[in-house]
């Protein structure tokens, strides 16, 4: 058997050279690792650290833009960036996050609205960097020296709850439904009660949000996978759990036979690089996505298992766990559940995304060549609606297939929370060809919605850093509605159109 060395360089000297074949994806939680730049921060660490100081930065001439090439040979991708996770997380420590500013603006929001006499001159002053006056805020001292502690000191950004965030979840720890959540919800209802549900009303509905209380059954409805009629719904429902688990029985044990054990190793290996960790790292919920990915792809030879399929197992998985549960999943031990319920999660879970899957197979077959018209149509499309931004790209080289064939491959999944990538889905499915065609205007939008920061990034280098780490971490139900509102604009422009968007 050949070492772990060996086996790897197999893998990078391998993976490129049959298109379509699983390649790997630059991720998206962290930077990618630059030793230059670390060998910089880090001998500068050492100077401070022995009491030394910096040497003046010297004057040179501007820094040539990077090619894709030069870029490449000193970049290490998501494969490989667990080894340096702590110089990441040291090198990130030195920026100030804008959390601790946040919170350190809060705070003192709070203090001076709880004074007498205070106003926004001792803000200013506070933030100008002068002591407040003991005398006129007796406990005023302290506090400060104790927010300018934080502002100095490496701060852990709060935890947001992964699908909680959104306003028309009404779940322990969220606020309560105002008014208009819960006429929403009381629609949605009514709508679903009745012997047969009309799919052209419940998609009007369920365009702009649907409740986390009626998720589960809408998104069955909207996908095809139940059918209108509420009497069927029983019957089906069981006919296709069976189903399921005969593929199982089937097919499953072949999983470590000569001509499958490629494909089950390489699911086994990309599950636990999948988000959120605390979900899928339990081994319940591993061994549901080990089935589900290998069901489906011995069942779909025209493609089998490409990278980025596992992704979207994860937003069925967890809207039908909530089925069975109100607390949030990242608290929650799967494991917990009764037998019946973890295989009707499972059986649903494949189904919906295989229904998913029939509408963007190309994306995953020889060649990829869904994908490749997808980023094509994206150029085209973003070259008209913003031209300074195409022609920023075009300055530095950044060819759109660099960063938006992830886009594309995951559905945005690497580039947002799991709560906005289940608000995403919602349009989704309510919109006609949502996955396969109105995902090309969301990711317009989403590359505009940038600009600001794109046009700023004067090399490649920098420009590819941030269009795979964009700042979305803190998204919720408010982003992603500016962002679909803004992509159905485009969508009403230019999709009945199509040469519109040529020039």
């Amino acid at each position: 058997m050949s070492s772990d060395g060996s086996r790897k360089q197999f893998w990078k000297r391998n993976a490129a050279k049959v298109p379509g074949s699983i390649q790997h994806v630059y991720g998206a939680q962290h930077p990618p690792f630059d030793p230059l730049l670390h060998a910089k921060l880090l001998s500068e660490t050492i100077l401070i650290k022995a009491g030394n100081k910096l040497p003046p930065a010297t004057p040179g001439k501007p820094k040539k833009a990077t090619t894709f090439q030069e870029f490449e040979s000193i970049t290490s991708d998501a494969w490989d960036v667990g080894d340096d996770d702590d110089e990441l997380l040291a090198m990130a420590a030195q920026n100030l996050n804008i959390e601790v500013v946040m919170e350190t603006a809060n705070k003192v929001n709070e203090l001076m609205l709880g004074s007498v006499g205070g106003g926004f001159s001792s803000i200013r002053v506070w933030f100008e960097g002068e002591s407040p006056d003991p005398q006129c805020h007796p406990n005023a001292a302290g506090e400060f020296a104790s927010l300018h502690r934080q502002r100095s000191l490496p701060h852990r950004p709060p935890v947001i709850p992964l699908v909680a965030r959104m306003a028309d979840q009404n779940t322990s720890g969220t606020p309560a439904m105002t008014e208009r959540e819960a006429s929403r919800l009381d629609k949605f209802k009514q709508l679903l009660a009745g012997p047969n549900t009309d799919l052209e009303e419940l998609r009007k509905l369920s365009w702009s949000g649907i409740p986390r209380q009626v998720r589960p059954i809408t998104w069955k409805l909207l996908s095809g996978y139940l059918p209108a009629n509420a009497e069927r719904r029983e019957s089906v429902l069981q006919r296709k759990r069976q189903e399921y688990f005969g593929f199982i029985q089937q097919y499953y044990d072949s999983r470590n036979d000569e001509h499958h054990q490629d494909t089950y190793r390489q699911i086994h290996i990309d599950i636990p690089r999948m988000s959120p960790e605390s979900l899928v790292l339990q081994p319940k919920v591993t061994e549901i996505f080990e089935r589900i990915l290998f069901i489906w792809a011995i069942r779909h030879p025209a493609s089998g298992y490409v990278q980025g399929i596992n992704d979207l197992v994860t937003p069925f998985f967890v809207v039908y766990v909530f089925e069975y549960i109100e607390e949030e999943v990242e608290n929650f031990d799967v494991s917990s559940l009764e037998e019946e319920a973890l295989r009707n999660i499972e059986a649903d879970s494949f189904w919906c995304m295989s229904k998913l899957l029939d509408g963007i197979q190309d994306n995953y077959t020889f060649a990829q060549p869904g994908i490749q018209r997808k980023v094509k149509a994206l150029e085209e499309l973003v070259s008209r609606i913003d031209e300074s931004v195409h022609r920023h790209m075009q300055q530095y080289e950044v060819e759109y297939l660099q960063f938006a064939f992830r886009w594309m491959n995951n559905l945005l999944m690497r580039e947002l929370p799991l709560r906005c990538t289940i608000r995403l889905w919602d349009t989704y499915q309510a919109e006609p060809e949502g996955f396969s065609h109105f995902h090309l205007y969301v990711c317009a939008a989403f590359l505009v919605r940038w600009r600001k920061e794109i046009l700023e990034e004067r090399d490649f280098q920098g420009l590819m850093i941030l269009l795979q780490n964009l700042p979305t971490m803190h998204w919720g139900n408010e982003e992603v509605s500016v962002l679909l509102a803004e992509a159905y604009r485009l969508k009403f422009a230019f999709a009945d159109a199509p040469n519109h968007y040529k020039r």
